[in-house]
């Protein structure tokens, strides 16, 4: 081993060069495949109208591959890292997850504003944006917000065919 050559190519100095080097383009690229914005709801007696809205934009990657995770989560200066799904032991990804409306508002959004994605989850982008937008004015303290924000909700990440709870259900 000289000092040219590291066993750990992603050092402390490699990774801030690599941060330095790093192409918003290649972000973009990488959150059309393993990125996500979405808005979880769930139903809390807790709230005011017994609706929990929960932006979130996530990016998935095996643990393999968590430098890149992580790479991401500097590039934006928010967010944390954190097992997929702790409880699938059959599960070795790894998820950077931005909740914090100040830094979606601030980080994320402008982001994905300047640097668009090419694929439908553009469509979902601008949705996830309204949304973020909506709760930023407080619409999601009233009735009428609330069931914007659930039905713009529901057209996201192909018209909600992955979500467990019929809109219907939440509204009740």
């Amino acid at each position: 081993m000289n000092k040219y050559h590291s066993e750990n190519v992603l050092s402390a100095d490699n990774q801030q060069e690599r941060l330095k080097q790093i192409n918003p383009w290649y972000i973009v690229g990488f959150v059309e495949g393993e990125g996500t914005f979405h808005v979880a709801l769930y139903k809390d007696t807790k709230m005011k109208h017994g609706i929990k809205i929960i932006p979130e934009f996530h990016v998935n990657q095996s643990y393999l591959r968590i430098e890149t995770l992580e790479v991401i989560q500097k590039y934006f200066k928010c967010g944390y890292l954190k097992q997929n799904h702790a409880k699938r032991k059959s599960d070795d990804t790894y998820v950077f997850v931005v909740r914090n409306r100040e830094d979606l508002i601030n980080k994320i959004i402008p982001f994905f504003g300047k640097y668009q994605l090419l694929s439908e989850k553009q469509g979902t982008f601008n949705l996830f944006k309204t949304i973020v937008g909506l709760m930023n004015n407080n619409e999601h303290l009233t009735k009428n917000g609330i069931k914007q924000i659930v039905d713009l909700s529901y057209k996201m990440n192909q018209n909600g065919k992955y979500r467990k709870t019929k809109k219907q259900d939440l509204l009740v």
